[in-house]
């Protein structure tokens, strides 16, 4: 189990160093299109939903988690 941890760890770590969020802004689009959202960039649907999307994510990691649990005792 203790290898089977520090796998799991070590592919989450690895994961985690290869992802990276882009630091700029991208530009809004020519085409007279308004849709801009602060400093020029475009507005992505999803994050209007970020908040209840974290909040759902977490209630299925605990619900799954105590489903889990139960199956085992």
């Amino acid at each position: 189990m203790k290898i089977t941890s520090k796998l799991l760890s070590a592919l989450f770590l690895f994961a985690v160093l290869l992802v990276k969020a882009d630091d700029e802004i991208p530009p809004v689009p020519g085409g007279g299109g308004t849709g801009g959202v602060g400093p020029g960039g475009a507005a992505s649907p999803i994050d209007m939903y970020v908040y209840i999307l974290s909040v759902v994510a977490i209630a299925l990691i605990l619900f799954y988690t105590k489903k889990l649990k139960s199956l085992k005792a």
